[in-house]
């Protein structure tokens, strides 16, 4: 009876998990929110009021319409809804207006469009199987996911505080990632190919859709040594995805093809010129990079061994967005960071084709190939640490190993989006959504894998307990001192220094698990 009544009730407890967050991202509305707020009401006025051939040469407002043309279509969509809210909003030269309608409309486009993945997180919580039974709900690895993914904090923070439309795009992810996970390997790779144009970050990930693809549906057998069976290989198959690749594709790019616009589009898609690091550094192997070439510049002032009046301005110290040459490291080119993420990113691949592990492997390798270009890509935005954080949620509740690199690295991660936000009304919500996510995380899956050793050494809970100090004195000791007026950028190079070192232990820490991972026989079989 208590088994009948839990699945009875399954549905309700994930209807009462996503009506919860949505009820408080609407608390949220009246929030700060970023400058992406009027990139994105910019992008509102320039697809309803000018006609397609101008949409990527519009140049009224700095921020310029840069993302593929899918999303341009979805804020086309969007501004016939806007119109009715604040026609004013979708005036072109109204650069900064803001409105209580125009920022109600926009919120609360968020929080609608978001239910593309509360559903993509419901197919998600169907892939997992049910060998961990659990008679509390509270412990059941599908309830467990729910949370990771609906509540999870950095999702919240960058969408619902400080503007995007991240909810809806993961949503795309996870459905094909699901997809595949129930062998629908056509519908996955068509929502993949739709995703790559609504946000072109995701062609990072996409070796690992690739390999996955071509190894579990265009071979469509192994030997029983699990080496791969060459004359299993599907002429249909390979032709069906490369059909979807194309027309997909020329309905995303073929009218720009036809206007001779293709250039224009990747020249705004791809602006190599904005230099190696964002405006907030993102905690990856460059902010590492940066913070030892300005100790070596300071060591080497002290003794003496470099002139003074040679140094290059240091601007990247103050976190701007442009290009810079570093003072005693090598300068890093946009070809030398391509190079790094291509070489980072090989042996993964190279796992997932030769270790097959099914949709376990697809999604390590996934998370690898995020976290690789994370590390080493080219101007890399914070925010993108949660392509890693959400789909290791999934690799989180079937191992403990992947669980105790899932909190070290969404911890770490969900901290360095903390300059996001640097308003004194947003500093309570921040530490208090944070501790909730992460003491739940915590609990929650050391009850899953209360039976198998802890999660974390002393040496990583030490780590991330430095976090809360950490924070003090960013937040609260710092400002009080007069190093703020001459050094506003240690809290950010701070933060960013340490959860680099965080970030780049999960990611290590992760390769090494798959690479010294051994298959069972009857796994390499199936």
């Amino acid at each position: 009876q208590g088994a009948r009544a839990m699945a009875a009730g399954g549905r309700g407890w994930f209807r009462a998990l996503a009506l919860g967050v949505s009820f408080l991202k609407c608390l949220l509305i009246p929030a700060y929110y970023s400058t992406d707020f009027e990139v994105h009401r910019n992008w509102l006025a320039i697809t309803h009021n000018l006609p397609l051939s101008q949409w990527y040469y519009e140049a009224t407002s700095e921020w310029t319409l840069d993302y593929p043309p899918f999303f341009a279509w979805f804020e086309y969509v969007l501004s016939h809804i806007a119109k009715y809210f604040d026609p004013q909003m979708l005036v072109v030269e109204n650069l900064n207006y803001t409105s209580r309608a125009t920022i109600f409309f926009q919120r609360l486009s968020v929080i609608f469009t978001d239910t593309l993945f509360i559903y993509a997180v419901h197919e998600c919580c169907r892939c997992i199987n049910g060998k961990r039974a659990a008679k509390d709900i509270l412990e059941k690895p599908t309830f467990i996911l729910a949370v990771l993914l609906l509540w999870n904090f950095g999702l919240l923070i960058v969408d619902h505080i400080h503007f995007q439309y991240n909810g809806f795009l993961f949503g795309l992810m996870l459905l094909s990632v699901a997809r595949l996970c129930q062998k629908r390997y056509l519908e996955g790779a068509f929502l993949f190919a739709v995703l790559l144009h609504f946000k072109h970050i995701y062609v990072y990930v996409a070796p690992a859709y690739g390999i996955y693809l071509l190894r579990s549906y265009c071979f469509t057998a192994n030997n029983a040594d699990g080496s791969l069976k060459w004359r299993s290989f599907s002429f249909l198959h390979v032709t069906l995805l490369g059909l979807i690749v194309c027309l997909v594709s020329a309905l995303s790019l073929g009218p720009f093809l036809v206007l001779g616009q293709l250039p224009q589009v990747i020249s705004r898609l791809f602006p190599f010129k904005r230099g190696l690091c964002h405006a907030y550094w993102a905690p990856n192997f460059w902010a590492l990079y940066n913070a030892m070439d300005k100790a070596l510049t300071i060591l080497g002032l002290k003794c003496n061994f470099l002139d003074g009046t040679k140094i290059p301005k240091a601007s990247m110290t103050g976190g701007l967005v442009q290009e810079f040459q570093h003072t005693v490291l090598p300068s890093v080119t946009p070809l030398a960071t391509l190079i790094c993420t291509f070489i980072a990113i090989l042996p993964s691949v190279f796992c997932l084709w030769f270790k097959p592990q099914g949709p376990r492997g697809f999604l390590q390798c996934l998370v690898l190939c995020a976290l690789s270009s994370f590390m080493f890509g080219w101007h890399v935005h914070e925010k993108a640490i949660l392509l890693a954080i959400l789909p290791l949620s999934l690799l989180s509740i079937q191992r403990a190993k992947d669980a105790g690199i899932y909190l070290i690295l969404a911890t770490t991660g969900h901290f360095s989006l903390f300059p996001l936000l640097f308003t004194t009304p947003e500093l309570p919500i921040k530490i208090l959504l944070m501790l909730l996510f992460t003491v739940y995380s915590f609990s929650s899956l050391k009850s899953l894998f209360r039976r198998e050793k802890p999660l974390l050494n002393w040496l990583e809970t030490i780590y991330l307990i430095q976090l809360v100090p950490l924070e003090i004195f960013c937040e609260i000791v710092f400002p009080l001192t007069p190093w703020k007026r001459h050094f506003p950028f240690v809290p950010l190079l701070l933060t960013s220094v340490y959860c680099a070192l965080g970030i780049t232990y999960a990611w290590l820490k992760l390769y090494v698990s798959v690479l010294t991972e051994r298959i069972p026989v009857r796994q390499k079989a199936e």
